[in-house]
């Protein structure tokens, strides 16, 4: 990748946290609002490869937060927009993309070949799936997600930290997953976040939310972390 571009960052992440970077590859499960706007940042920071995953074509109630979209392209494929908009911003970064949602045999592939995964799905089974897979590949997932003006992060390293089992161990029964309220900003802050803490994973950075939960509400700014524990009969890595 040309080095001009990266200048500015360079000054932060250092040159052997840059090649990191470029070395790296990501996998994020969801090209919404929160998982396109991490994409974004991460193709912008010169992560050398995405793998990308998310079914459908576009709808326009999308387009409130989906800012890998386009509107002149509602009812065409998600996934093709996404990846021409990732392209054009930089043309160097590998991108994979996959129409599909998440199953077990069909993502083990992508998430063994990642370093790191960001869960950026919408429904509870397919983010329970994809924790499985993270724990039985062993790979580190970013779990992030927001719900009207509340956003929340935390890092799932298998065997170290909490699963998302642990921490959800059964999904609420009022989860609407295609109907829930969310405003654009929101899901973006959650998806800067997301990309902020694989970047600080891959490089060495700071400190990423490893065991601890934090969160933020974001029509006042006010956010607060919490720790959390591992389950020892958690049904998915408790044997870890």
């Amino acid at each position: 990748m040309e080095q001009a571009r990266f200048t500015r960052q360079i000054k932060l992440v250092g040159k052997d946290g840059q090649r990191k970077l470029q070395e790296a590859t990501v996998m994020i499960a969801g090209i919404g609002g929160l998982g396109g706007t991490a994409a974004i940042y991460l193709a912008a920071a010169g992560i050398g490869r995405l793998i990308l995953a998310h079914e459908g074509e576009i709808a326009l109630p999308d387009l409130n937060r989906q800012i890998l979209m386009d509107s002149s392209r509602v009812g065409e494929q998600r996934m093709e927009t996404a990846i021409g908009q990732l392209q054009r911003l930089n043309p160097d970064v590998c991108i994979e993309g996959y129409p599909l949602r998440i199953a077990y045999e069909t993502a083990r592939p992508w998430v063994e070949s990642a370093d790191i995964v960001i869960d950026a799905r919408y429904d509870f089974p397919e983010r329970y799936v994809l924790n499985s897979l993270c724990v039985d590949c062993r790979k580190p997932m970013v779990e992030s997600a927001m719900y009207g003006f509340e956003l929340s992060l935390t890092t799932v390293v298998p065997g170290e930290t909490p699963c998302l089992t642990c921490i959800y161990p059964h999904q609420s029964s009022e989860w609407e997953p295609l109907g829930f309220p969310v405003l654009g900003a929101t899901s973006g802050m959650a998806g800067c976040l997301a990309a902020m803490e694989a970047i600080k994973y891959i490089t060495g950075i700071g400190e990423p939310f490893l065991g601890v939960m934090y969160r933020m509400n974001t029509l006042n700014l006010q956010s607060y972390s919490f720790g959390l524990q591992r389950d020892p009969n958690c049904s998915c890595c408790g044997t870890l």
